[in-house]
């Protein structure tokens, strides 16, 4: 197992998040805990290129300070939705035989939807700690509401297993 933290970029982890202080907690205590026990973190950033504020170059770009890299910890970059698609992670994944993916990060509704579907595509076990992923409002539906409908009805028993926080927890301790 690999935890991957997806998009936690310095432009977009902000307070602004729906449950912030609980995602930023949450994430700290999984990166953590991945750490301490041996298991990979692998970070994800997402490039706009010369068409959005996500840009290549820019301290927007980088990851959230509260999730900072290890240097020895890899960080791919993309420049669509899923990570799986010319970043280099999944060729990364298949020649370390990995099969199964812990996901946590941004935004809900965009790429860890893209990543939680196109994981399962190629046929990785993909687990969500409840609480660690976050988005903002939008013209459809409040960030609560889109939090629940990806985690409780559109992901789990599908495309993944949302899991409790404590239950990831532990599996990271095995």
């Amino acid at each position: 197992m690999i935890l991957l933290i997806l998009d936690a970029q310095k432009l977009i982890t902000t307070g602004e998040l729906c449950d912030f202080k609980s995602f930023e907690e949450r994430v700290k205590q999984l990166i953590a805990c991945a750490r301490e026990n041996g298991t990979e973190v692998i970070f994800v950033r997402h490039d706009d290129g010369d068409k959005g504020a996500l840009k290549k170059g820019t301290d927007g770009f980088e990851i959230y300070d509260g999730f900072r890299p290890l240097d020895n910890e890899k960080i791919f970059d993309k420049t669509v939705n899923s990570p799986f698609r010319d970043s280099g992670l999944l060729e990364y994944l298949r020649e370390k035989g990995e099969d199964t993916i812990m996901l946590a990060g941004l935004q809900t509704d965009y790429c860890m939807d893209a990543a939680v579907k196109a994981g399962f595509e190629h046929h990785f076990r993909m687990i969500i700690p409840e609480g660690t992923n976050s988005t903002f409002d939008n013209g459809f539906m409040t960030a609560a509401e889109t939090y629940r409908y990806y985690n409780e009805f559109m992901w789990n028993g599908r495309y993944a297993e949302c899991i409790p926080f404590g239950k990831a927890l532990a599996l990271l301790k095995k």
